[in-house]
């Protein structure tokens, strides 16, 4: 039987909201309205697409792999310890000099090093909940039918995931004090600061409760990682940059801080995700490896663009409000670039642009976008090349479509 992948995934993504919906009921009335506040508005929805795609295109790996060695069992496609690489190195400051000195020719690829925006997961969580109403089923002990390539398993991870990151949202947005998402008031103006900060409390506990009835402890300590890794990114983010010089001079040391901080709140859930989907279908460890890394970079070039949009985009088709970064003080990569090129940006940076300037115009006047867009370009084609290697299937056409669309928009 042909299965038609992005029919397939249509189809579970159509299924999404609803099944999300049945896993963060509450039988508190304003809880359950304001847990349900984001699940009900238009979002991308892109870490459950990955998930859905990862898994289809993964399985064609695992067939590739069982048919060059049909009479060989592998002792384990799960990575070891030593074998899972180290995530919580420093990026080299002589690593953020190339990467600018090329991107500013913008024609040069970045060769930042990949291992130095991941960090070793915490030990798992200790399974076990009063919310328990997904069940006690072993999802694993379910055989994959030959005609089907999601997996209930699966499944369940892409409503964790968005789950997972609607928290995320829930809390950013209170620690923004923001006035709009998704094109609706945000939840903090809609319940209030306590409320949106208890819904998105929630939301991580009944993620959680999920992700224990998958019954995969290495999936369990991966999600698990990319929770805490997520606070991580808040707080970096919050501090915003390493120094609090009131005329700070522009240093890689600065566009390390901004990578990893990226990394962290954006890019590790998505990197996490995309590696527990090949986990949870048993492909086999250079897939699993070839997954995380599509992960990674899709999510790094896709943060960059995020903050590229937040300069050139306006608010109606954000869905938020445009500029935000520079009311809130934040350094992103445009401005980081222009910087470089234009140190009386510094000023404004050290005073986080709390008074009257023109850091915005400054930065449209600079070569800081075209700059940012080359390095968010740099990560699209890792993603890609990452998967080079996957066998043919549409599920990898759409992958690659993805990090392609991701720098075009």
């Amino acid at each position: 039987m042909t299965v038609d992948v992005w029919r397939t995934a249509t189809d579970e993504m159509k299924l999404l909201p609803g099944n999300i919906r049945k896993l963060i009921g509450s039988s508190h009335p304003w809880l359950d309205e304001a847990a349900k506040y984001y699940s009900r508005a238009e979002g991308k929805h892109l870490r459950p697409l990955i998930v859905f795609l990862m898994s289809q295109a993964t399985v064609h790996c695992r067939q590739a792999f069982q048919s060059a060695k049909p009479t060989t069992k592998p002792t384990s496609n799960r990575s070891t310890p030593a074998d899972t690489p180290t995530m919580d190195h420093p990026v080299g400051e002589s690593d953020v000099n190339t990467l600018v000195a090329e991107i500013s020719e913008l024609l040069g690829t970045t060769r930042l090093h990949e291992d130095a925006l991941i960090s070793p997961p915490p030990s798992p969580p200790s399974p076990g909940s009063p919310l328990v109403p997904i069940g006690q089923k072993n999802y694993l002990e379910e055989p994959r039918p030959a005609e089907v390539d999601i997996l209930p398993t699966q499944r369940r991870l892409a409503e964790i995931v968005e789950i997972i990151h609607t928290a995320s949202l829930l809390h950013d947005d209170v620690i923004d004090n923001a006035s709009s998402r998704r094109g609706l008031p945000s939840a903090n103006l809609e319940f209030g600061n306590k409320m949106a900060t208890l819904a998105g409390d929630f939301l991580l506990g009944r993620a959680c409760v999920a992700l224990a009835g998958l019954h995969d402890p290495e999936v369990m300590d991966l999600v698990s990682a990319a929770i805490a890794k997520l606070v991580e990114g808040e707080f970096m983010q919050l501090k915003n940059t390493q120094y609090d010089d009131p005329n700070p001079k522009w240093s890689a040391e600065a566009l390390c801080y901004y990578l990893q901080k990226s990394y962290l709140k954006t890019a590790s859930l998505i990197s996490a995700s995309s590696r527990a989907a090949a986990l949870l279908g048993d492909a086999d460890s250079k897939t699993v490896d070839a997954a995380t890394a599509y992960g990674r970079n899709l999510g790094m070039a896709f943060q960059v663009v995020d903050d590229i949009l937040d300069y050139t985009r306006s608010g109606t088709d954000l869905g938020k409000p445009a500029g935000a970064d520079l009311e809130l003080g934040l350094a992103t990569a445009p401005l980081l670039f222009a910087w470089k090129q234009m140190p009386e940006l510094g000023v404004l940076i050290g005073r986080k642009f709390q008074h009257e300037g023109d850091a915005r115009d400054m930065v449209l006047r600079s070569d800081g976008i075209a700059m940012a867009y080359a390095l968010a370009y740099d990560y699209s084609q890792k993603a890609i090349a990452a998967i080079r290697d996957f066998p043919q299937s549409e599920a990898k056409d759409i992958l690659v479509q993805i990090a392609q669309w991701t720098v075009q928009q």
